[in-house]
């Protein structure tokens, strides 16, 4: 029997009439309409599966077409298989609220305004219960967990609608298989978000890094260790990406020229900072962002005359060196007392050939075995000295299949990224949310070990309600809103790694049988894959390659 892609298995999909409501069963690839003017379709969802220890996600589409509000009370009921139970508390989600998008605009600084203004369904809130405005439509977003122990077979759920005293239930079922997903901590795709914690300090009005500024980020940072993340984003430097962002990144190291002459460098708040997302859970990588930033201005503390002051050099420059050998020197003696050195990287993005290869000739001689980390354009010349590379989409094709071989054999890193230049894939809050699932199985086609992106939590001013920013496509900065709440494009994300992890074990699984007939069809599989048709037909092939692959 032909599966829908959600890994859910729906029943009750015919449309219902309920007291001032309509409601029928959704697909998670739509952003529904947000007003009852506009016809969507109906969605027959036949069985499907999920592992053990997977997220899986639904969409209940719930419309108020009378002229009158209507406040709507949602519960998601335990799963039910015989005996066995998966609880109601493995069941979050909520009403899909509005946020304003754009369009795609490239890269460029420009006015907010400049190309438009649209609602779009993104934000996953937990709002309970939820006013629906006369003549609104809204997706209710589920996302289940199903645990790792759970008993395979066929669970019964149900989500249940309370409007004006009148009770109605909508079931579904979800077939659980035998197949365990590893936890998150040990998947091996390869997310690299960059958080900002500046940000979070700046909405939650709390002071910067004291306790409560880690108590709200650890929601935050925890939710990001559940999808796998690797690398904590640490700055050396006030400032590496200049003003790019709403809440600009400072440093977490102190730079003190004393008044003798000498140097001296805290790192206090870096130490803090990096021990909080280890007991987050991430801990793979610290990338340290840069020894070239945007910006060849550097800012320290002169104890001579009680101020901060600027030195302006560049990579090359014997200014240069020395200003970045003294820090270098006493940063790798700190990163080995604390035992963080072989994980560490000193970070670069977009940087010229020759600005790269001044900077690793100062990391080589004031600290030698130093990792580095660089996000841009491929460079053949140092690709040697880049542990960790990440190419942007319209580079990657420099990744020959001889050159991830030897990296990987290398016990290196290859990962692709996008950003404001490339319409597909991405995560603009306008992007189809399959574009978000996409992009791990572009990784996966590829050969790639991963995916970056440069910004977690980089709000704009007001996130929970105007997703544009003022140089780049709406959402582009952020994935995740305030307060932990969650993002369609987020959900779409996770799960496109969770399709990557279950490619790699049955792969394994077949090679470790000798089942050569099962590893053509899985390499065969990945044909479904095909950029050329992302603008068009994401959902269609993440769909068929999720259901495929649980048939092989």
């Amino acid at each position: 029997m032909k599966r829908f892609f959600l890994l859910i298995a729906f029943v009750a999909v015919a449309f219902v009439s309920t007291a001032q409501l309509n409601v029928r069963w959704g697909n998670i690839d739509v952003r529904y309409p947000l007003d009852c003017k506009t016809e969507v379709n109906d969605y027959e969802m036949p069985i499907a599966y999920a592992w053990r220890g997977e997220r899986v996600n639904l969409q209940l589409v719930v419309a108020n077409e009378s002229n009158t509000d209507a406040t709507v009370e949602y519960r998601f009921s335990d799963l039910k298989l015989g005996s066995k139970t998966i609880p109601a508390s493995n069941v979050v989600g909520g009403f899909v609220q509005p946020v304003i998008t754009d369009k795609f605009t490239g890269c460029g600084k420009h006015e907010v305004d400049a190309y438009g203004e649209q609602l779009v369904a993104d934000r996953i809130t937990d709002t309970n219960p939820t006013v629906l405005d006369a003549g609104s439509r809204r997706g209710l977003w589920l996302t289940i967990q199903v645990p790792q122990d759970a008993e395979p077979g066929t669970y019964k759920g149900y989500v249940e609608l309370l409007c004006n005293g009148k009770k109605k239930r909508y079931g579904y079922n979800l077939n659980v298989s035998s197949y365990v997903l590893p936890a998150p901590k040990e998947w091996g795709f390869h997310l690299d978000l960059w958080q900002n914690p500046y940000a979070v300090a700046r909405v939650h009005n709390v002071e910067l890094w004291s306790k409560e500024h880690f108590d709200v980020l650890r929601p935050y940072m925890l939710k990001l260790a559940y999808a796998g993340q690797k690398a904590i984003t640490a700055t050396l430097i006030d400032r590496p990406w200049d003003g790019q962002t709403y809440d600009p990144f400072g440093s977490m190291v102190t730079w003190v020229k004393k008044a003798d002459g000498t140097w001296w460098y805290d790192f206090t708040i870096f130490d803090r900072w990096v021990e909080f997302m280890m007991s987050c859970g991430i801990d793979k990588e610290i990338t340290c962002f840069s020894m070239i930033p945007w910006k060849l201005s550097f800012r320290y503390y002169d104890q001579a005359t009680h101020s901060h002051k600027y030195i302006n050099c560049a990579p090359g420059e014997e200014a240069y060196a020395q200003f970045w050998g003294g820090m270098l020197s006493a940063f790798s003696a700190h990163l080995k007392e604390k035992g963080w050195f072989d994980k560490t990287f000193i970070s670069m993005d977009e940087r010229s050939l020759q600005q790269m290869q001044a900077a690793i000739k100062v990391i080589k001689e004031y600290a030698p075995g130093m990792k580095i980390s660089m996000a841009g354009n491929y460079h053949p010349e140092i690709e040697a000295d880049i542990h960790d590379y990440c190419l942007d989409i319209f580079a990657y094709g420099a990744y020959t299949p001889e050159l991830l071989a030897q990296r990987k054999a290398q016990g290196k890193v290859s990962t692709y990224y996008t950003c404001c230049s490339a319409e597909y894939p991405n995560l603009f809050t306008f992007s189809a949310p399959a574009d978000a699932a996409f992009i791990a199985l572009e990784a996966l086609k590829k050969g790639l070990d991963g995916y970056l992106r440069w910004a977690y939590n980089s709000w704009t001013v007001t996130p929970e309600e105007d997703s544009r920013f003022t140089a780049w496509p709406a959402g582009d900065t952020y994935v995740i809103y305030p307060f932990s709440v969650s993002s369609i494009r987020w959900e779409r994300l996770v799960q496109g790694i969770q399709l990557f992890e279950k490619y790699k074990i049955k792969l394994s699984e077949a090679v470790a049988d000798g089942d050569k007939q099962r590893v053509a069809e899985l390499e065969k599989l990945l044909e479904l894959i095909d950029l050329k048709k992302i603008s068009t037909d994401s959902g269609r092939m993440v769909g068929a390659f999720a259901e495929e692959l649980d048939a092989i």
